[in-house]
């Protein structure tokens, strides 16, 4: 069982920035009509290893975006870069959601769709090969690739859960 990277971070600690991902418009259908709410995805980051994911309901679009920016800073985790890549290849599931992430030499940029897309600029990944596999639903992609990003761990980590020195873990 992997532990995962629970590095739950303050979102008062760092300068954020914000990425709309998705907005929806919901419709209630009443015996009155029709009422309109919108519902927003919205990630943010540091670009220096810290992210998060929100999601916002309001009547209007601009108060749902409010509202996913607040949510997505209560739900911040760190995730070890390396080089401005990911440290290991790993793959991510939420509901019909896959996703497989892998390191890139420098150069390559971030090969990623959409919602992935936003997710890894944000945590602030530069070269990485990422895959979407599954469900596109948006909501779904973005908690995989968050699934993916907090279960890396980093070399340092790696040697310290397993007691041993940093040379064993690359030479076994």
């Amino acid at each position: 069982m992997a532990t995962l990277n629970l590095n739950r971070v303050k979102s008062t600690e760092t300068e954020l920035k914000d990425k709309l991902v998705a907005v929806n418009r919901v419709t209630k259908v009443t015996k009155g009509g029709r009422t309109f709410s919108f519902s927003a995805i919205v990630v943010v980051g540091d670009e220096n290893g810290i992210v998060g994911h929100g999601l916002g309901k309001a009547k209007e679009v601009t108060e749902a975006i409010t509202k996913g920016i607040d949510d997505a800073k209560k739900n911040l985790i760190r995730v070890p870069i390396l080089k401005g890549t990911v440290p290991h290849a790993q793959k991510g599931k939420f509901g019909g959601a896959q996703v497989l992430l892998k390191p890139a030499t420098p150069g390559t940029g971030v090969i990623a769709g959409g919602a992935m897309r936003a997710v890894l600029e944000s945590v602030g990944v530069h070269n990485v090969l990422a895959k979407s596999q599954g469900s596109s639903n948006p909501h779904n992609v973005i908690k995989a690739t968050m699934d993916a990003l907090s279960q890396m761990r980093d070399a340092v980590t790696v040697a310290r859960q397993r007691g041993i020195s940093l040379e064993k873990v690359f030479n076994g």
